[in-house]
């Protein structure tokens, strides 16, 4: 890591973020989220029926002159964020349906690779004062790789599965929005930001999508919920913000949060991803000796452990796996999981041995 990133590594950069992009290494960013301006375009206040104001999104950074303007700007952001990753990297943005199309046209000019559409469904949205439309109940998420032609990028699937309860992971994500004592408030008690995103929202992009130690850079920092979430779950992050005040913020957030102990930010690792174990190391290293009997389920099947890993039964020899299928009649058996031996009087699957050189190896 050149010492120019490790200076902007777990910071608070202000200035604009294409610019400062510019000054970052090639390739140097393992993911980008991004939560760019969504260019509402209001024209008049919005009152609730008992005519008090709603707080909306009015401030300056999110109004531009025209629809070009916005473009040019959304390409130029896109470029630079493109530049800074990693050929393994991907790109997180999210917007509502007043630029989230316009983002996504552009990213794929650029030459960005869709992988998901995410659908943030609001838990508790703001209801529609006027009742002339739906509610606006959900925000869009593009998640994105550099182009067609790349393989490799994080997807911790099994991860996902965990966290939604053993169930694959959807692509609608049922979540609150940023309220109660999450929301950052100014010196007024008054929406420190009003666009605050939920940390659990900001959890789920990087537990999904990052490993520890990877490096996310937010060039929308604003009121630092992705540095929050990235110091919590042990990754580094590069904010960039060009508002001073929200920057103050953000560091004063960031700086309050207690960092998760090393162990606990491990995701569950993809099955394909951990490292293959031949059953013939579970013979060698002496943890199920030659002559070994293993049984299968209900103790209806037996076979005896040869020297060079394979097993024999009453009529056959195999590996694991096809003296499994062959006892019970079938035409393929993960062995691992099918066959048994005895400890301490109770019958205990071999996988725990897999599991156990695993471990050795890690």
């Amino acid at each position: 890591m050149s010492l120019k990133l490790e200076m902007a590594v777990d910071r608070v950069i202000e200035g604009d973020c294409v610019e400062t992009m510019r000054t970052l290494p090639e390739a140097c960013v393992d993911l980008v989220f991004a939560d760019p301006p969504y260019n509402l375009q209001l024209k008049n206040e919005l009152r609730r029926p008992d005519n008090s104001k709603v707080d909306a999104v009015d401030d300056n950074w999110d109004q531009f002159a025209s629809f070009a303007e916005y473009d040019r700007f959304t390409r130029d952001w896109l470029s630079a964020a493109k530049r800074v990753l990693k050929d393994s990297g991907a790109l997180w943005v999210i917007g509502s349906y007043h630029n989230i199309f316009r983002v996504g046209a552009a990213l794929q000019d650029l030459g960005f690779w869709v992988l998901n559409d995410v659908v943030w469904r609001k838990t508790n949205p703001m209801p529609n004062f006027r009742g002339r439309r739906f509610t606006n109940a959900h925000e869009t998420l593009i998640w994105a790789t550099k182009n067609s032609d790349q393989k490799t990028y994080t997807f911790n699937y099994e991860a996902m599965k965990a966290l939604n309860d053993d169930l694959q992971m959807r692509s609608d994500w049922n979540l609150p929005i940023c309220s109660g004592g999450e929301r950052l408030k100014d010196v007024n008690g008054e929406k420190a930001h009003s666009t605050q995103k939920p940390e659990c929202l900001l959890h789920r992009v990087v537990v999904a999508s990052t490993k520890p130690g990877d490096v996310i850079l937010d060039p929308f920092f604003g009121s630092g919920t992705t540095g929050a979430v990235a110091r919590r779950l042990g990754r580094h992050f590069i904010g960039i913000e060009r508002d001073k005040d929200y920057a103050s913020l953000a560091r004063q957030r960031i700086a309050a949060i207690e960092p998760t102990p090393k162990e606990c930010v491990e995701v569950t690792k993809s099955k394909r991803a951990e490292p293959r174990i031949p059953f013939g190391w579970v013979v060698e290293r002496g943890l199920l000796p030659p002559g070994t009997v293993l049984q299968g389920a209900q103790k209806r099947h037996r076979a005896r452990v040869r020297a060079d890993g394979t097993l024999v039964c009453a009529d056959a020899t195999g590996s694991i796996h096809q003296i499994g299928a062959h006892v019970q009649g079938i035409d393929a058996c993960n062995g691992w999981t099918f066959w048994q031996f005895e400890h301490n009087g109770s019958l205990v699957s071999i996988d725990v041995l897999r599991q156990r050189l695993r471990a050795d190896l890690a």
